[in-house]
């Protein structure tokens, strides 16, 4: 057996962000330290500061405080949540684990190490010699703080692993938590509560990130906001079952953890055999927006990195739905790329049976009966037209009415010899089958060699209830499903590099940065409504940046809530995302199209700034007006969005606060309207003489019209005021938006004291 290690203190910072890890005497990794930049400490300021963070002895407490490392284990004296739990047959449930090797950039480490961004990887063994843990610990460049581990079993008996998560030390004042909660058509609905003794837990057991999942769980000091506040947060990345949590004990430590949720006798590990847990992502910063920013800077860059340049895209689901015609796909085909679309993706209904939702799900042939001569004709079609072409899948689900679920009924995932629960008329294909993962990948591979297709849009309609592998008695099989369905992506792309996949399920019940590790978009939700949409963007960017958000423009009234909205809000709330259209294009009037034309024309010369730039996002008085924006790495540009909802109070709305600019710099904003200018827009008088045509006219006479461009000088402010003091902003009707456009104009001279 290998010697322990002596251990090491280490300070790694980045993006100001420091974190100090104590891995001395052989115990496991705890974070002293995690949150702002720290200055350089010496090694015997590092020793001091492990000692005087160890709280001193209470009344009724253990003679040694506990220590909670990464993965807090009861030997320490720990009496919260083990980060392992599990056992031999009942023994050995209370492992107790000694360092054996430490790296840091892949070179041993010992005594006092400070270092900038960082990998530390720890070996260390059971004192029983029967496990191995492998834990990694990453400040990435971002700031952004992750960890992983894997558990391997070294002996003969099979080691029954229940529970595994790793966890993150938070400091007392961050007692107030945010996490989130939704549904379908109503994703990412927040949630905020006070952090007290005792654990706030949320699990996830439908197979998927789930549109109620916790998404990522915030501790802050209380009242924090997008730009104020200290705030912590972690992250699981993994779409299948998983936890996070939120921990404070009695002697006032507190903690975040999150992990896989591991069904019962899901894993079972003989001799030599591992678990390896997903990714857990920390962040750290003042305010939500800095938090998101880590994120941001991480997704992007990720390789292959998505281009700013993503193109506009036409679903036809909310078009044609199951009514496929292949003249009338075809017209819609050229209307959109008149307008100036550079994607077209065909939904559901294209293969097998699927004249409905009842049939044919899983057969991926596509089906004579509406195209005899196959998709050749449409395919075709679409790239004459210079637009890239996209096509819809579903492979992990199937119909009960299905050549596939006929022929194989035992692939079906199933606890018991009945079939679970049906969802959407639906069954769960187990892909953890290799027979079954591969009739599914050959399929799919069949259509991409038959056809030039650019982009899958990948569904995933159903939670995954009673989620067993029939072939082994019902045994629990969300785990190999998840490790399945990320393989099957990464084959796919292994022979078709160029494709672009799309996560959607049943919306946006499958983001997280798991599967981001396979795809290049996330469906935010099937709700395409606008006033529900501009809360949901809002949200979904706490962890994605918009350029991994679909983000769609619907017809004038939604197929969801049969709300009726102009199209300046829907395109005015669109833009902030992937922009897409889903709309019966043939239906629309010529005034329609005109706007949204210009809409499109508007979005393509701005999206390079939409799609880079720092989110930022507004808190205000009044959650019926949403202030939100992109501004440029530079701070030489800025589109922001005001976003007025539900109710005019107050009215006139309150002065118009934009955060994240330079403040030593003076900026020109104006008001722009790609389309019409908005309902009941009575505007301030900062804005100036507006001109249609090139004509002065009267604010008071604007009319709102698609075959002019409305112009309002705007006017130059400094950024710290547009901060701190504000400007007035204008009258509109409920669900409208007004856009910005901010540019730099010049640096302001220093001011004298």
């Amino acid at each position: 057996m290998p010697t322990d290690s002596q251990g090491a203190i280490l300070q790694l910072t980045a993006a100001g962000v420091t974190v100090l890890i104590d891995a001395t005497d052989g115990q496991l990794p705890a974070i002293i330290h995690w949150g702002p930049a720290l200055p350089a400490l010496t090694a015997g300021e590092a020793d001091t500061l492990a000692d005087a963070s160890i709280p001193v002895n209470g009344s009724g407490t253990l003679d040694l405080p506990p220590r909670p490392g990464l993965l807090p284990g009861q030997h320490s004296g720990w009496t919260g949540r083990p980060g392992l739990r599990g056992s031999f047959d009942g023994t050995g449930w209370s492992p107790r684990f000694r360092t054996h090797s430490l790296t840091l950039n892949g070179a041993p480490v010992e005594g006092f190490t400070s270092s900038g961004a960082g990998l530390l990887q720890v070996t260390a063994l059971e004192d029983a010699g029967r496990l191995r843990l492998d834990l990694t610990l990453e400040l990435l460049p971002s700031g952004l703080l992750r960890s992983r581990a894997q558990l391997t079993n070294l002996c003969e008996t099979t080691y029954s692993l229940e529970d595994f998560a790793l966890s993150f030390p938070i400091p007392a004042e961050a007692s107030e938590l945010l996490d989130f909660a939704g549904s379908h058509n109503s994703e990412r609905i927040p949630q905020r509560g006070t952090l007290r003794t005792g654990t706030h837990l949320r699990e996830n057991r439908k197979g998927r990130t789930g549109a109620d999942s916790a998404y990522i769980l915030h501790a802050g000091t209380p009242g924090f906001g997008f730009g104020n506040g200290e705030v912590w947060a972690v992250h699981t990345a993994w779409s299948g079952n998983h936890q996070h949590y939120a921990e404070r004990v009695f002697t006032g430590e507190q903690l975040l953890g999150a992990g896989e949720l591991l069904l019962p006798g899901e894993i079972r590990l003989s001799r030599d055999e591992n678990y390896a847990s997903p990714w857990i992502y920390a962040s750290y910063g003042t305010g939500l927006d800095e938090v998101a920013r880590r994120f941001h800077t991480h997704v992007r860059s990720r390789t292959p990195q998505v281009s700013a340049q993503r193109p506009v895209t036409l679903n036809v689901w909310e078009a044609v739905y199951f009514g496929h015609d292949e003249n009338k796909l075809i017209d819609l085909a050229q209307r959109a790329a008149a307008l100036g679309v550079e994607r077209y993706v065909l939904d559901d209904g294209w293969f097998g049976s699927r004249r409905d939702d009842t049939s044919g799900l899983g057969d991926w042939v596509v089906s004579p009966d509406v195209w005899p001569t196959g998709l050749h004709p449409l395919v075709d079609s679409v790239h004459a037209l210079g637009m890239q072409f996209g096509l819809w899948f579903e492979p992990e689900m199937v119909n009960p009415d299905s050549d596939v679920a006929r022929a194989h009924p035992e692939w079906i995932m199933a606890a018991r010899a009945e079939w679970p629960v049906e969802s959407r008329n639906q069954q769960v294909l187990n892909l953890g089958i290799p027979e079954a993962y591969e009739h599914v990948k050959k399929q799919i591979l069949a259509i991409l060699a038959e056809y030039p297709i650019d982009y899958i849009k990948w569904d995933h309609n159903r939670d995954l209830i009673e989620a067993g592998n029939q072939l082994e008695a019902g045994r629990p099989g969300v785990h190999a499903q998840t490790l399945a369905f990320y393989a099957l992506l990464e084959e796919i792309r292994s022979v078709h590099p160029g494709l672009e996949i799309e996560s959607c399920s049943s919306g946006g019940a499958r983001a997280d940065l798991g599967v981001l590790e396979h795809t290049d978009r996330v469906w935010v939700s099937d709700n395409n409504d606008p006033h529900d949409r501009q809360n949901m963007l809002c949200w979904t960017t706490q962890l994605l940046p918009p350029e991994y958000m679909g983000s769609h423009i619907a017809s004038g009234r939604s197929h969801t809530t049969g709300r009726q909205h102009d199209l300046a809000f829907r395109a005015g709330t669109a833009i902030f995302g992937h922009l897409g259209v889903e709309w019966d294009l043939a239906m629309a009037t010529a005034e329609e199209i005109s706007a949204l034309r210009r809409w499109i024309a508007f979005y393509k010369q701005e999206r390079g700034l939409l799609l880079t730039g720092d989110v930022v996002r507004m808190d205000g008085p009044d959650s019926n007006v949403l202030v939100h924006g992109v501004v440029s790495r530079d701070r030489s540009r800025a589109i922001f969005a005001v976003a007025a909802l539900d109710s005019l109070y107050p009215d006139p709305a309150g002065r118009l606060k934009l955060r994240g600019l330079d403040a030593d710099a003076a900026y020109r904003v104006e008001p722009v309207f790609p389309g019409t200018t908005p309902s009941g827009l009575l505007p301030p008088g900062w804005w100036g003489q507006p001109t249609v045509g090139g004509k002065a006219i009267e604010p008071i006479s604007l009319r709102r019209t698609a075959q002019d461009d409305v112009i309002f000088p705007g006017a130059k402010f400094p950024g710290s005021v547009l901060a701190r003091v504000g400007v007035a902003s204008p009258r509109v009707h409920p669900d409208q938006v007004v856009l910005y456009r901010i540019t730099k104009v010049r640096a302001l001279p220093a001011v004298r004291g």
